[in-house]
């Protein structure tokens, strides 16, 4: 019995964008295009006979914005939408927005120049549309809603901050925390680090985003948190009260000179499909880390980061894996389970506290 296709609905004003998508579509088995469509007026006429698996809506159109059609079909009928930007940032609040209005996932417009550009795009797209049709929708429902009343408490000064600093590079037991997260992995983090108070030890995450729109979310995270979020940075010193978010199309190392733990942000290859790659990250923190770390992985489709984690581990670093229940997509979390690599199992609301327990002095 041939296997059931993903079904894929492209809303996007451009005819050389809707044109690149459904050529990227049609060359996957798996997927199917079923419909292209320039403005949102027209995509709402078609979702009254068929309902995609999936649709990939474009920001930007005449009429009514994505955010605003993207508002409108996940109050009314709920299907899994991926967010299609250009390499241009729209800035926080649009991502804020499509984030909070249930976007599953945020992916660039194809990148019609190189060949190798082109493939790129290709891995990065048919990857995000088959981890969208396995979103579990209730969850990113529930997550969006778990700490809407959350008040954060008061962030340090930068003043307060200074000796962290200078204890960090005297201590050579200083903990280092790794996250790792792909599809849904964007709301599972704002609840992470959200429950983070201002003294955690440094935090170094990879979420599958594109370029650009990292850094929007490593911004967004910043004004609703405790501790200071950032885009990293080469040579960023890994420091308590800080979460360090490697940046879209980069991968992120952790280092040690001395007593000083620093990441470094390089260019590479895709690994595991992905650039950040948790598996990159992980790895580099089991090296650096070994067992003054504790490594966390959190919902997403495929592999990535499994492998990291169990180095990790045998590195003596304690792991945690994000459960299946609260999970949008339990593929990467699963993977590690299969392979040995997790000490604990945890829901997504109780991880926060099991790292705190495991890295208090």
């Amino acid at each position: 019995m041939d296997k059931k296709r993903i079904t894929v609905m492209v809303v996007d004003d451009s005819a050389l964008i809707r044109s690149a998508l459904k050529k990227i579509i049609s060359e996957d088995a798996d997927l199917e295009v079923i419909g292209a469509f320039s403005d949102p007026f027209l995509a709402a006429n078609a979702l009254k006979t068929q309902l995609p698996s999936v649709m990939i809506l474009d920001v930007e159109m005449p009429g009514m914005d994505g955010l605003t059609f993207l508002n409108k079909i996940m109050t009314q009928r709920p299907i899994p939408i991926i967010i299609c930007s250009s390499l241009v940032s729209e800035g926080s609040d649009t991502l804020a927005k499509a984030l909070s209005f249930g976007a599953v996932e945020v992916i660039q417009k194809p990148k019609i120049g190189t060949q190798k550009f082109f493939e790129e795009s290709k891995i990065r797209i048919t990857d995000a549309i088959k981890a969208a049709s396995q979103a579990k929708l209730s969850n990113l429902k529930y997550i969006r809603k778990s700490s809407e009343r959350f008040v954060p408490p008061p962030r340090l000064s930068a003043d307060a901050v200074l000796p962290v600093s200078s204890h960090i590079l005297k201590e050579t037991t200083e903990k280092i925390i790794a996250v790792g997260a792909s599809t849904g992995g964007t709301e599972a983090l704002r609840i992470f680090i959200e429950q983070l108070p201002i003294d955690v030890p440094g935090v170094v995450v990879v979420q599958h985003m594109p370029e650009k729109f990292t850094r929007s979310f490593a911004d967004r995270l910043n004004e609703l948190s405790a501790v200071t979020v950032k885009e990293a940075e080469s040579n960023d010193t890994v420091l308590r009260g800080q979460v360090l978010i490697a940046p879209g199309n980069k991968h992120t190392i952790l280092k040690r000179s001395g007593h000083r733990y620093y990441v470094d942000v390089i260019d590479g290859d895709l690994v595991n499909r992905h650039r950040p790659s948790v598996d990159v990250l992980f790895r580099s923190v089991a090296n650096s880390a070994g067992k003054n770390a504790v490594g966390v992985i959190m919902t997403g489709m495929g592999d990535d980061g499994a492998r990291g984690l169990l180095e990790m581990k045998k590195n003596g670093a304690y792991t945690i894996a994000q459960d299946e229940e609260s999970c949008v997509v339990y593929g990467m979390p699963k993977e590690a389970v299969k392979m040995g690599a997790v000490d604990k199992i945890l829901p997504l609301e109780n991880i926060a506290n099991e790292v705190l327990k495991k890295t208090a002095a």
